[in-house]
């Protein structure tokens, strides 16, 4: 693992100190770094996405597990420390992929879908926080071979992608979340855990996907499910008739359980889905 004093070396061979507008706020403290990679269950041979690995100091935990870990880094200067230092230690197990993990709001970057290739993935990262939320959602709708996420993020976003109905933190991230895979809060870090401390308070979350859950596993309904439960969530006061009427331009079959006369944030994750479904079955199928 890395010290603080190793990680100074690094950035003084990167030729800076943190970048604050790339969210450069280095997990400092070992035992939580320790702790995310055991609540992952990361073994041998498996293969790891990490995004935004920084100097390395989560990467080198992955690598000293066994793991074959593709990272994506978008700060060059760090991309060339990464390749002289873990590159030239691990060649056989880390391919380092440089520029923004997205193209786009929606799609990881192709080099990063190539290196991963078809084998199943889970991601363990210390999360850019401006990336946190399409990361995830895209890999949660858009990548059905990614089985986990192990990450540490904005205490509030860990907090919409667990809410439940009726919380002001309920909404679409929640229910397509919920509705793939069981979300937990690992742990709350202080903000002393990070070097330099974020302006925001930490938690360390874990998504682990089953498809058995809510709707099976169709990646096209996923993406369209997606959208609909964001817009429906954009009037989330409003009561559902009128809402429905302005997105498919008429009436839904209102799923049992469900009526013109509720508001979408006081349905659960099974109901909000059942009137996506409706919703989309209204269009046509065409989300």
């Amino acid at each position: 693992m890395q010290s603080l004093t190793r990680i100074k070396e690094l950035l003084e061979m990167a030729g800076h100190g943190p970048k604050k507008a790339l969210g450069q706020n280095f997990l400092i403290d070992q035992n939580l770094i320790h702790k995310l990679l055991d609540a992952s269950g990361v073994k041998e041979g498996d293969l790891v996405l990490e995004i935004g690995p920084g100097t390395g100091a989560l990467t080198v935990g992955l690598l000293e597990r066994g793991c074959r870990v593709v990272v994506c880094e978008l700060d060059m200067d760090l991309v060339r420390v990464l390749r002289e230092t873990l590159g030239e230690e691990y060649p056989d197990r880390l391919v380092i992929v440089e520029g923004d993990c997205l193209a786009g709001k929606k799609a990881l970057n192709l080099e990063l879908v190539e290196a991963l290739g078809d084998d199943g993935f889970c991601m363990v990262a210390n999360l850019p926080y401006h990336a946190a939320t399409p990361v995830m959602m895209t890999l949660m709708t858009r990548h059905a071979e990614c089985s986990g996420m192990f990450v540490t993020i904005q205490k509030e976003v860990v907090e919409r992608f667990s809410a439940g109905s009726g919380s002001k933190a309920y909404g679409g991230i929640s229910v397509v979340a919920q509705c793939l895979g069981e979300v937990k809060m690992i742990t709350k870090l202080k903000p002393g855990c990070f070097w330099p401390s974020p302006g925001v308070e930490s938690a360390m979350m874990g998504w682990r996907r089953d498809v058995d859950l809510v709707g099976g596993g169709d990646p096209e309904w996923w993406v369209s499910m997606s959208e609909i439960s964001q817009l429906l969530f954009q009037s989330r006061r409003k009561k559902l008739g009128g809402v429905v009427k302005k997105i498919v331009g008429g009436e839904i079959e209102w799923p049992e359980g469900t009526g013109p006369d509720d508001r979408i944030d006081g349905l659960s994750v099974e109901l909000v889905h059942g009137v996506c479904r409706a919703v989309e079955d209204a269009n046509g199928g065409r989300g």
